[in-house]
């Protein structure tokens, strides 16, 4: 079975469709609804449904694959930070994550954008998995800020042209997300981008105790040595965005176990409307 969700092009205009009538993280209903809903895919609704479930609090660790320039695949865990929705394109929701952008990884994504996300949510037993081009944000200093690759035309593209659902209309600003993103972190969290760079050789792990154990927020910073971990954080933090192109969503939690797919119509990434098929699990 298969079924087109709704498009950007109809944010305005009436139609009939399909959405979630009421969740069960296990049990999918579905009935016509309003164009106010109409906006925002299927998938989006499950997903974030889900991630909402007591049983799913804290759940927000997922996996991110990525190839090297030798085709080696690499995996890490990443921590969710949040959806942003384009507001010239509601229906291709985006993920935000954050990375230091000395990792390994940010030249894999700059080499090959493409990257696959697992989400495991034990407490319903729902598997999400994300395939889609990925833009790493860092520093505007950094070499890397003027080399992102957003094809014309895609969510990521709209996003940079027209801001994110609930802020204003107009030319994104990377940084202020930046910012604000870096602000929401823990002292200590923020702290870790003020260490050597991920992956070098350190002598012993009492290495560490010289390290910065916390770091204040933008604007916070009092003493010299305060505002030189902040300036060295920051410019090592970086955003890291996935336009999903292709959704896998199982369901261990019910008996039979279920699977549903949601791929984007044009696989390029230009295309906003998405199909969805019932699939054996």
């Amino acid at each position: 079975m298969s079924r087109l969700s709704p498009t950007c092009a109809e944010r305005t205009t009436p139609t009939t469709s399909y959405a979630v009538s009421s969740f069960d993280p296990h049990i999918v209903l579905i009935a016509p609804y309003s164009t106010s809903m109409a906006s925002h895919p299927r998938w989006y609704h499950f997903l974030t449904k889900a991630i909402n479930l007591p049983e799913n609090s804290k759940k927000t660790v997922y996996q991110i694959a990525t190839v090297d320039s030798h085709n080696k695949p690499h995996v890490r865990s990443h921590i969710h930070r949040a959806i942003i929705i384009p507001n010239a394109c509601p229906a291709v929701p985006l993920l935000l994550t954050t990375t230091d952008v000395r990792t390994p990884k940010v030249t894999h994504m700059l080499s090959n954008p493409t990257v696959e996300v697992a989400w495991w949510l034990e407490g319903s037993q729902d598997q999400f998995r994300f395939s889609g081009r990925v833009v790493v944000i860092p520093h505007p200093s950094h070499p890397f800020h003027n080399m992102r690759n957003i094809p014309p035309g895609s969510a990521l593209a709209k996003l940079a042209e027209h801001g994110e659902e609930g802020g204003q209309d107009g030319k994104y600003d990377w940084e202020k997300k930046r910012l604000e993103v870096f602000d929401t972190m823990s002292a200590h969290m923020k702290a870790s981008w003020c260490r050597p760079t991920p992956g070098s050789e350190i002598s012993s792990y009492d290495d560490a105790k010289s390290w910065p154990s916390t770091v204040k927020n933008v604007g916070e910073a009092e003493t010299d040595e305060e505002k030189a971990n902040l300036e060295e954080a920051l410019k090592n933090f970086a955003l890291v965005l996935i336009e999903p192109l292709d959704i896998d969503w199982v369901q261990l939690g019910v008996i039979p176990n279920r699977r549903t797919r949601f791929y984007r119509k044009e696989q390029e990434g230009s295309g906003d409307e998405w199909i969805e098929t019932i699939e054996v699990p």
